[in-house]
């Protein structure tokens, strides 16, 4: 990736040698041989025909010749054709200033320390559903039989509070914020924290001084004292509310319209009690744990974040310089290549295809793959990219070269050009 670079370092060492001895043993045959007037132009052609042909010789071979800071893990081993089987450490993040070869033993290290199983976080998170209990604002129904003079008036809504949700309601008693109702006979009973049977059971006995052997019977008419919130890319995103059908966590998504086709089934969070836990469905299913298991709370923010949020980036030469969106947090560098329609074969130079990983670290690490071979597709497919990841192709050194030339002939024909001008 260096190779202009290299040359004009090159270009700045063979000045250096003609301020030396030798460039007055130069000039001075160059006068004995021609006129004054044509002195300028022959010294000037000599030392770009010079220069040039000692830069065309580095850049024949310089297609593995590295940046600074960085080098092969193998010093010795510098040929775009065999780069070693060298696999560091920890083969997901190398050392740094090193460019770690793709191989085939980096591939398998990588699959080796592939995580296994839910991740961490995740197992908390699973629960056992338990019943539904009664809580403030929601609207509950009491039927005491034979005793149809204890209804709510006219189906009516009777309660000591306002509806603090908006969500319509239903005949019944509502609970207040403090987990009580009025209930004639009774007085103010709390059956916030109960179940249906539990406060069935207590209003029973409240009222058996007035009403001999009562059999009463209690139901949430209107769910509402619980609530999760699903935001993000979902089809209707918004609040769920909680019934006595336990909610998990793909419940929630469902209900919500499920993911959109520009969300990202790897990047799910799950916010409770100010920590948010990431949660990667694809990997859940692939570990064989059913996402169900996780069971929602009141209060829970589920979010599903983009694909957008997550791209892989690549440049140099290939048809379509692009930023792709990954598919649920994966994708191959062979897909990336393809993607934007692979090397392009009249610039690029296919042994020299890098992976740059930003590791958080000031130096980024680097992987290097040779695809000059058909074998090689074979460790692209199996080389998984990370969001963020910089995909870079090196054009072949005679396009380096011509670059160069066409970056260097116009100053030098402009300095031929304001010579003649000066000397007609």
């Amino acid at each position: 990736m260096s190779c202009i670079w290299a040359a004009f370092h090159t270009w700045g060492q063979l000045r250096g040698r003609l301020t030396q001895g030798s460039r007055d043993a130069q000039l001075q045959s160059i006068l004995n041989k021609h006129s004054n007037k044509n002195m300028g132009k022959v010294s000037l052609r000599r030392v770009m025909c010079w220069s040039f042909s000692a830069a065309a010789v580095l850049l024949h071979g310089c297609a593995v010749v590295t940046a600074p800071g960085f080098d092969f893990a193998d010093p010795k081993l510098r040929t775009s054709i065999t780069l070693g089987q060298y696999v560091p450490g920890d083969p997901n993040n190398p050392p740094q200033g090193v460019i770690t070869p793709i191989t085939p033993a980096l591939v398998q290290a990588q699959a080796l320390t592939r995580p296994k199983g839910p991740p961490p976080g995740i197992e908390q998170l699973f629960g056992e559903a338990k019943p539904y209990t009664i809580g403030p604002s929601d609207i509950i129904s009491i039927v005491v039989y034979d005793h149809p003079e204890l209804l709510p008036l006219g189906g009516q809504v009777i309660g000591g509070s306002s509806d603090p949700t908006g969500i319509s309601a239903a005949p019944g008693f509502i609970v207040d914020q403090d987990g009580t109702i009025f209930y004639p006979y009774a007085r103010r009973i709390k059956v916030a924290g109960l179940t249906e049977s539990q406060a069935s059971e207590l209003v029973a006995t409240r009222i058996q001084n007035v009403i001999k052997d009562p059999q009463v019977t209690v139901r949430i008419s209107s769910f509402r004292s619980r609530r999760a919130y699903v935001e993000g890319e979902v089809r209707s995103p918004g609040t769920q509310i909680f019934t006595d059908v336990p909610m998990t966590l793909t419940d929630a998504i469902n209900r919500a319209g499920g993911i959109t086709s520009t969300g990202d089934r790897s990047a799910v969070t799950l916010t409770r009690n100010g920590v948010t836990t990431p949660i990667d469905l694809v990997r859940l299913q692939e570990s064989g744990v059913n996402p169900n298991r996780i069971l929602l709370e009141s209060g829970d923010l589920v979010l599903v974040r983009g694909r957008e949020e997550s791209k892989v980036y690549v440049m140099g030469e290939v048809s379509r310089q692009a930023a792709l969106p990954m598919r649920n947090g994966r994708m191959s560098l062979n897909e990336a290549i393809a993607e934007v329609g692979g090397p392009n074969l009249t610039t690029a130079n296919t042994g020299q295809i890098y992976v740059i990983r930003n590791t958080g670290n000031d130096t980024p690490a680097i992987f290097h793959l040779n695809a000059s071979s058909p074998a090689a597709l074979a460790l692209a497919e199996s080389f998984p990219l990370r969001p963020r990841d910089v995909v870079y192709i090196d054009p072949v050194p005679l396009v380096q070269w011509n670059r160069i030339l066409s970056l260097v002939l116009p100053s030098a024909q402009a300095v031929g050009t304001i010579r003649s001008i000066a000397n007609p």
